[in-house]
């Protein structure tokens, strides 16, 4: 797929603009601005509990399950997840189950049954920290400066969804929607630190759903139900268009452009691993849970809904492929992140076009708000705090935390533009994940479960991974050397390499260099143990609903069925 040019991106704008616009009337702003004000009035609610940096940053550790489980899986369901879900089904198919029932549910289980103790037991405050401890400053000085860069890029990708839907749809120029946006998620994450946008990223999470059912249900009304659908997609794009596996043999063709053997270790292992286990901005939410407990069960409450999800973000994004002969094609008029506003557009009465709109705001305003939170806590405490200004008072850390928020907001605008060369945001989302999470992810596995590990192989294997990533994409990729079909097919094997790459040059590193002392190894490598880790269960946490081994596994068998409709 061949990004576009500049100039011809804007012209494709001004036809958005044209033959998109959503015929909203006061109906529709006003449950939108009741929306903005709740929000804002979550933000003044929770600055009244920020007394510590630990407040700001953590929520204090004190919430509920419960609560840091819905906020997990919001602050992913955002431009990540609808724009660009929808925009994966509409180009490659029901492909995009992969992403879920293979590329996060495993994950999502192997955090909280076996990560989650480590993180949490070791009282870090956030994942870069967690190679402070185990390797050294020079591991974790680099993995705080690709974070922090990895996150403003991707709260830059959801600044720039939002602005072209608002403008296609509403008719607000990029520029108002940009600043409005942000000046939102500014306010209430200033205010409130960390517990402001966890709050809002439980309302947000049913916001979103408010707004895609609808679309979902509709949309499979207009095409005759699910056997229509996939009776028009099979007549268009072929029969593997509308299964999980066909056409994935090696050697096969299919709409993705990727075999099952990448399938299976570029997305279901290194992708999906390397972001769910690795990436603060969902990590975050787990670490400000009440106790351990709690932090283990996060992301396995999150796996439920995330199991279901895929069907409110594919459906929408095969039916607009279904309506559209050719959807996402210079031809066709439209891009493949165009699925949803077209079917908003096409579908939706006054009154639930509005809860639409402030869904779709609502989950850009998520995953800003994750990346930017995740964002304050790494440059605050594991860059400023730790190298440039230190054993300063608590408040310090908490004004440098606003001020650095208002920065990373800022910043977060003038990256908003990069995305603007892909067509399909997930294809670049997923090509930031091969670059910055999965040679994270290899540094963390190998120093969990290997002890011999050195403290010097930190830095070395997680520079290694993730300029072979670049360099298979740019080069390798880009330039043609080797023939991949697709974006997405590359981002797979750019994954795969730079956990090779990473893993490989750790273990020459670690033969070559002393080891830690065990003594400094304790809680940090499988098999030892540290006294968070082994806390006693509270009363009344042995019901099975607070059991994280029984909860996890579940959430693995019923993806697995779910695998079966879609498998042939």
């Amino acid at each position: 797929m061949q990004s576009p040019t500049n100039g011809a991106y804007a012209a494709h704008n001004a036809y958005l603009a044209a033959e998109l616009r959503l015929p909203t009337n006061w109906l529709d702003y006003t449950i939108l601005g009741i929306y903005f004000v709740v929000v804002l009035g979550i933000g003044f609610a929770a600055r009244r509990s920020v007394r510590t940096s630990l407040d700001f940053f953590l929520s204090g550790r004190s919430l509920p399950a419960w609560i840091t489980g819905l906020a997990f899986i919001s602050a992913n369901l955002a431009a990540t997840e609808i724009l660009g879900m929808a925009a994966n089904s509409a180009q490659y198919g029901a492909y995009t189950v992969h992403w879920y029932w293979i590329g996060a549910i495993p994950a999502m289980v192997f955090l909280g049954l076996v990560m989650m103790p480590f993180y949490y037991g070791s009282k870090v405050r956030s994942v870069p920290e967690m190679l402070l401890l185990r390797f050294d400053k020079w591991a974790h000085l680099l993995s705080s400066a690709l974070f922090a860069f990895a996150a403003i890029l991707i709260a830059g990708v959801n600044l720039y969804a939002l602005a072209i839907v608002v403008e296609a749809l509403l008719g607000w120029p990029q520029w108002v929607a940009i600043v409005v946006a942000g000046a939102f998620v500014l306010a209430y994450i200033t205010l409130g630190g960390l517990s402001s946008a966890i709050y809002n990223e439980v309302l947000q999470f049913f916001v979103i759903l408010a707004a895609l059912i609808p679309l979902v249900v509709l949309g499979l009304k207009k095409v005759g139900g699910w056997g229509g659908l996939t009776d028009k997609l099979t007549a268009e794009h072929g029969a593997n268009f509308t299964t999980a596996w066909g056409g994935t043999g090696i050697g096969s063709a299919n709409p993705l452009g990727a075999n099952w053997l990448t399938i299976v270790l570029g997305l279901g292992f290194v992708l999906s691993f390397g972001y769910w286990t690795t990436n603060f901005a969902e990590v975050q939410r787990a670490l400000s849970a009440k106790n351990l407990s709690a932090a283990q069960r996060t992301p396995l409450i999150a796996a439920y809904p995330k199991i279901f999800i895929v069907f409110l973000v594919m459906i929408p994004g095969l039916v607009a492929a279904a309506l559209i002969p050719g959807f996402g094609t210079a031809d066709s008029g439209y891009q493949y992140n165009d699925a949803i506003p077209y079917l908003m557009e096409q579908l939706l009465p006054n009154g639930v076009l509005g809860i639409a709109v402030t869904g779709l705001l609502a989950a850009f305003m998520a995953g800003m708000a994750a990346n930017v939170s995740s964002f304050n806590t790494v440059f605050t405490n594991d860059i400023w705090g730790r190298y440039v200004q230190r054993g300063r008072e608590d408040e310090y850390y908490v004004r440098f935390g606003r001020l650095i928020t208002v920065i990373g907001v800022c910043a977060s605008v003038g990256t908003a533009f990069l995305a603007s060369s892909f067509s399909n945001i997930m294809s670049y989302l997923q090509t930031l994940f091969s670059f910055f999470n999965v040679p994270m992810f290899v540094v963390f596995i190998v120093g969990m479960f290997w002890k011999r590990a050195s403290a010097k192989s930190g830095f070395w294997g997680l520079l290694a991974g993730t300029v072979a990533a670049m360099v298979n994409y740019f080069w390798i990729y880009k330039q043609g050397i080797i023939g991949i079909p697709t974006d997405q097919g590359a981002n797979f094997v750019s994954a795969i390499v730079g956990f090779v790459a990473g893993a490989v040059v750790m273990v020459a590193v670690s033969l070559f260099t002393a080891p830690k002392p065990a003594e400094e190894l304790q809680g940090l490598v499988y098999g030892t143990t540290s006294p968070g880790m082994s806390e006693p269960p509270a009363a009344g946490d042995d019901a099975w609903y607070r059991r994280p081994a029984l909860l996890g596994w579940g959430a693995v068998v019923l993806a697995a069925a779910c695998y079966i409709p879609f498998s042939f």
